[in-house]
């Protein structure tokens, strides 16, 4: 009797047991956990960031425009000049021997032996020694050598000496470097320049040649006189105007920068080149600026009411812009429309509401190892 009432007690107590335990499993499941911290966290990293960093927003201001353009120094093709032969005849002899010779204004340039001036110069002092009171004629005659190419001076020494000469003295009208005639581009004959070997070349043309009336034998390209011819690219070409004032760097003297303005811009597009090309006027006389030397620009264009972001703020992937928008504890990358930008702000088009704030710097919050999920 007293072995059965203790089996009793035992099996009561482990019911009861099970019972407490059904009824504690019952209420844990009963129990969630809520936690916005959580939520963030196991967020695709591709399209959601944590960071405690500094943010922006969109201010509406005037900005002036600033474009940052290359370019080269070239000869002002207005300071150009020519020397040509204006009789046939042979060069008798030349007095410049190499290419690129600086020579001054009035200086001796050849002696050209020429027939058609010698016959020229005879039948005016036939006309002075028979005919003197004859004006209309005499001063025919000496309108037909002043065309041949002879100066005043030459012509007055034929009339004292009475005596003819065959030969013509060729004297240059401009000051600069000497030049074969070009049959390039002024970008050609600069690119020349950069040839040490072409400097010191001797000239093609040599005593004893040939030449045809109205042949041109020389150019003259003056050095002091220089411009400078930037690359306009697409986007900036609505932007730039004739008047615009430009800062010039030489890449090879960045000490000599200066500032000037836009005189003109070219209305087509150069062989092999898909940007405007817009022409600075200076004067290269104390400056010194090699010609062909490349320059770097900063053309200062109208002011512009917008509303601008800093440029840090803005990432470019490419064909797409994108900011960093603040989205509760962290940042959501969104596309945006762009337009003009300058060295500190980039004009925002469409994208983001005033309100919005968005990562003061988009490249901190770049994930360089996985790619960006843009919400449009």
């Amino acid at each position: 009797m007293k072995t059965a009432l203790i089996a009793l007690t035992i099996f009561v107590t482990a019911l009861s047991c099970k019972d407490s335990n059904d009824e504690h499993a019952g209420h844990v499941e009963q129990v969630t956990v809520s936690d916005s911290g959580l939520d963030a966290l196991v967020r695709p990293t591709d399209e959601f960031v944590l960071s405690g960093i500094a943010v922006t927003t969109m201010q509406k201001h005037e900005e002036q425009i600033e474009i940052e353009a290359l370019g080269s120094i070239a000869y002002d093709t207005k300071e150009t000049g020519s020397i040509a032969a204006r009789a046939s005849g042979r060069i008798e002899r030349l007095y410049v021997r190499y290419r690129y010779q600086k020579i001054r204004k009035g200086q001796h340039i050849m002696d050209i032996y020429s027939p058609e001036v010698l016959t020229a110069q005879q039948n005016l002092l036939f006309l002075l020694k028979n005919d003197p009171a004859n004006n209309s004629l005499v001063e025919a005659a000496k309108e037909r050598l002043i065309l041949l190419g002879m100066s005043s001076q030459q012509l007055q020494q034929v009339i004292r000496s009475g005596k003819a000469s065959p030969v013509v003295a060729v004297y240059s009208g401009y000051g600069g470097h000497i030049h074969e005639a070009a049959n390039g581009t002024m970008e050609d004959e600069a690119g020349k320049m950069k040839d040490i070997s072409l400097l010191t070349a001797e000239l093609s043309v040599k005593e004893g040649m040939y030449l045809q009336k109205g042949q041109s034998v020389f150019s003259i390209f003056n050095p002091d006189r220089a411009w400078v011819l930037l690359n306009i690219y697409g986007e900036s070409q609505s932007l730039v105007r004739t008047g615009n004032t430009v800062r010039i760097v030489p890449e090879t003297v960045p000490g000599k920068d200066f500032r000037a303005k836009i005189d003109f811009i070219e209305p087509f597009y150069r062989k092999e080149n898909k940007t405007l090309t817009a022409r600075v006027h200076f004067d290269n006389s104390e400056l010194r600026i090699p010609i062909g030397s490349q320059v770097r620009a900063t053309v200062f264009g109208n002011t512009r009411d917008a509303s601008w972001l800093p440029k840090e703020a803005v990432l470019s992937l490419g064909l797409k812009q994108v900011v960093f928008r603040r989205v509760g504890d962290g940042f959501r990358a969104q596309a945006i429309s762009t337009g003009i930008s300058n060295k500190q702000y980039v004009q925002v088009l469409e994208g983001l509401d005033e309100t919005d704030s968005v990562a003061i710097n988009a490249q901190y919050l770049m994930d360089s190892e996985s790619f960006i999920k843009i919400k449009q």
